[in-house]
């Protein structure tokens, strides 16, 4: 793997840190804190004229047929900026429809999503928290009409403002994974309070919630392995926010550094506080290895896809959450008050810690890929 990025991927990344830097500042995530829907509507239109919404999907659909590394580009400068909206959720869910869906079904949502028209999410976790398609205990019973959906779904990013929800649940053939309208009689929503206030979470509570007979996306009972392959890459994909947070971090610890004095010179000359920037910026930049590693296994198909996607989320989730830490600390006590901006990267990186396994979750999965 050539871990420099290609002329293309390189304006990809240049383009999207111009537009971010200009339409997501600080100032504007805080205003969505207290906006009802949390994301900003021009926003997502002029990400899906600058092509990101369809970046990996099918040209025919409107996409950039793109792979893994260009979306962890993407999401790298998307968790830079703390970027509050579905756009990861959507990207996973869309995944989902081309990876199994029907014709019709790819034609009804890949085009929308593409053009900014529909929003998606992916509604992993039931209410015991484990991320093992098989430990499902959401229900689907086959009804004259098609399938009733009962259980409860929690943590799910952005199902406020999403068009369809896929839900994953136990069917009598096995796990089997639904396309499901938010409007859908027996269906409810509670927001859940998160400590990143740019992202949203909801639990989706399902009480014989009615699904048409083609509202299955593949074959009933044939969902794991897709549930899986979703888990690896929405752990890839998180894993790239992560490290585009605490890049922030480290960027904005060295910066403060360099201008705030102490003993009538600058903390960045006293040895204590090299030391701190060195270990950060190792460890983002191990952090940079592991993602784009992950993520070029899952374009090339590799062998250890698995494990380097695995390995990438219990790293960066360990890394982050130490850069972010370090960053507050060369801050002293101004790196955790509420004006300033420090906290918002470190609460994006903490709050995606546990999405799509922890890191206990995908260190207990790298140990059964190096045992078995």
């Amino acid at each position: 793997m050539d871990f420099s990025f290609t002329s293309d991927q390189q304006l990809l990344k240049n383009s999207a840190r111009a537009f971010l830097d200009e339409h997501c500042k600080p100032a504007a995530v805080r205003l969505l804190w207290d906006d009802p829907r949390g994301e900003s509507d021009t926003m997502w239109k002029e990400m899906a004229q600058l092509g990101w919404l369809g970046l990996s999907l099918p040209e025919a659909y409107g996409g950039s047929g793109l792979g893994m590394v260009e979306s962890a580009i993407l999401l790298e400068e998307l968790g830079r900026a703390a970027y509050p909206g579905p756009y990861w959720p959507t990207a996973l869910a869309a995944a989902a429809v081309e990876a199994a869906g029907t014709d019709a079904q790819r034609k009804r949502w890949l085009s929308a999503i593409a053009t900014g028209d529909a929003r998606a999410t992916l509604a992993f976790l039931d209410a015991d928290l484990d991320w093992d398609p098989a430990a499902m205990t959401t229900r689907a019973e086959k009804t004259p009409k098609g399938w009733a959906l009962s259980g409860t779904k929690r943590f799910v990013p952005w199902a406020h403002v999403a068009n369809v929800l896929l839900i994953p649940a136990q069917a009598p053939e096995g796990p089997t994974l639904f396309l499901v309208e938010p409007a859908a009689s027996g269906l409810s929503m509670s927001p859940v309070q998160g400590m990143d206030l740019a992202t949203r979470w909801v639990q989706v509570d399902l009480d014989k919630a009615p699904v048409p007979a083609d509202g299955v996306l593949g074959a009933a009972g044939q969902a794991a392995p897709l549930l899986t392959s979703l888990l690896r890459r929405g752990a890839v994909g998180a894993a790239a926010e992560m490290l585009g947070a605490a890049r922030r971090c480290l960027d904005m610890a060295v910066g403060y550094a360099k201008v705030r004095e102490q003993f009538g010179q600058p903390i960045g000359s006293f040895q204590a506080i090299r030391h701190k920037c060195s270990e950060m910026l190792l460890e983002v930049e191990n952090s940079h290895s592991a993602v784009y590693y992950a993520a070029w296994t899952q374009d090339a198909k590799a062998e250890d896809e698995a494990l380097a996607a695995s390995v990438a989320k219990a790293y960066v989730g360990d890394a982050a959450r130490k850069v972010c830490g370090e960053a507050i600390q060369v801050h002293g006590g101004i790196g955790f008050t509420w004006e300033y901006d420090l906290h918002i990267y470190f609460k994006r990186a903490k709050a995606l810690e546990p999405m799509y396994g922890d890191v206990d979750y995908h260190r207990e999965q790298i140990v059964r890929y190096v045992a078995r």
